[in-house]
C-alpha cells in the first residue's frame, strides 16, 4: 500500500485504536481483582476503626487488620422484615452494589429519601462485635448523597442500640479543605455517647444549634457542627435521619432490641 495513500492512515489509526483498547481492557480485567482487594481492605479498616477491638487502627499493618476483623461477626439482615438472613454468604455479598438491582432492591419512596439513593437494597450487611455471647457494639453501614458525592460511612451503637459508640466516614469526594472535614476525627469523635433517639423512642439526633419543629434539641442528641461545611454536615445528617428512620434500621432494631433483652 502506497506511503501517501489515505486508506493506509485510516488502516493505522484502526489498528492503533484497536490495540489500545484490547490493552486497556486487559489491564483493567488484570486489576480489577486488585482493586477489589484494596476497596474490601479500607471498608474492614473502617470498620475495625469503631470495633472498640483495638485503641488505633493507624498503626495497624494490613495484616494485622484482617486478623481484627475476623474477629467482628458480619451477618446479612433482610431491611423488609427487620430478621437475620440466611440465603446469602456475608463474607462475599455485596451490600452497596444491589442498590440499582431491580430484583434485589427497592424504590425508597420520595418523602421518605432523606439520603437521596432513590433506591436501596434490600438486604444490608451489618456487624456485631461480641464478647462471648454478649454484644459489645452493633455497626451499621451509613451511606447518601452529600453536596458533590456519595457520602460512605459506618457507626457503632452501644449494646442499647441508642448511643453511638463511634462513627467513621471513609470515603467521599467533597470540597476539599470543607466538606472533607467530615473525615477528621475530632470531629467523629464528637459523636461518641450522643443518642440517636429520645426515651419516647423518637428520632432526635440533629446539628448543635439548629432548631428542630419544635424546640431546640437536648445535647445529649447534639452533633458538632462544622464551620463553612453546613451543605455537607446536613446531608450527613439526612442520612443518618433515613437510616434510622421507618424505611431504614429501625425495624431491624426494634426486633434485635427484644431480642437483647
Amino acid at each position: 500500500m502506497n506511503n501517501d495513500s489515505p486508506y493506509k492512515a485510516v488502516f493505522v489509526m484502526t489498528l492503533t485504536a484497536l490495540v489500545c483498547s484490547v490493552l486497556v481492557t486487559f489491564t483493567a480485567v488484570k486489576l480489577q481483582p486488585i482493586q477489589k482487594s484494596c476497596q474490601n481492605l479500607e471498608r474492614n479498616r473502617a470498620i475495625v476503626k469503631i470495633s472498640g477491638l483495638t485503641k488505633d487502627s493507624k498503626q495497624l499493618s494490613d495484616r494485622e487488620i484482617v486478623s481484627i476483623f475476623q474477629k467482628v461477626e458480619a451477618k446479612i439482615i433482610d431491611m423488609n422484615t427487620g430478621d437475620f438472613d440466611t440465603k446469602y454468604n456475608p463474607a462475599t455479598f455485596e451490600t452497596w452494589s444491589l442498590d440499582n438491582n431491580p430484583q434485589l432492591s427497592v424504590i425508597i419512596p420520595t418523602d421518605e429519601d432523606k439520603a437521596k439513593l432513590s433506591r436501596r437494597s434490600q438486604l444490608i450487611t451489618v456487624y456485631l462485635v461480641k464478647d462471648s455471647d454478649s454484644l459489645n457494639r452493633l455497626i451499621l453501614p451509613i451511606y447518601g448523597q452529600g453536596m458533590w458525592s456519595k457520602i460512605f460511612g459506618f457507626i457503632a451503637l452501644e449494646p442499647d442500640l441508642n448511643t453511638i459508640a463511634d462513627v467513621v466516614f471513609y470515603k467521599q469526594a467533597e470540597t476539599s479543605g470543607i466538606g472533607d472535614k467530615i473525615l477528621n476525627p475530632d470531629w467523629q469523635s464528637s459523636w461518641r455517647t450522643r443518642k440517636i433517639f429520645d426515651d419516647k423512642g423518637r428520632l432526635q439526633i440533629g446539628v448543635k444549634g439548629a432548631q428542630s419543629a419544635q424546640k431546640s434539641l437536648s445535647s445529649v442528641h447534639e452533633i458538632d457542627a462544622i464551620t463553612g461545611a453546613t451543605v455537607t454536615v446536613d446531608a450527613v445528617m439526612n442520612l443518618l435521619h433515613y437510616w434510622f428512620g421507618p424505611h431504614g434500621y429501625q425495624p431491624f432494631l426494634d426486633g434485635f432490641r427484644k431480642q437483647q433483652k
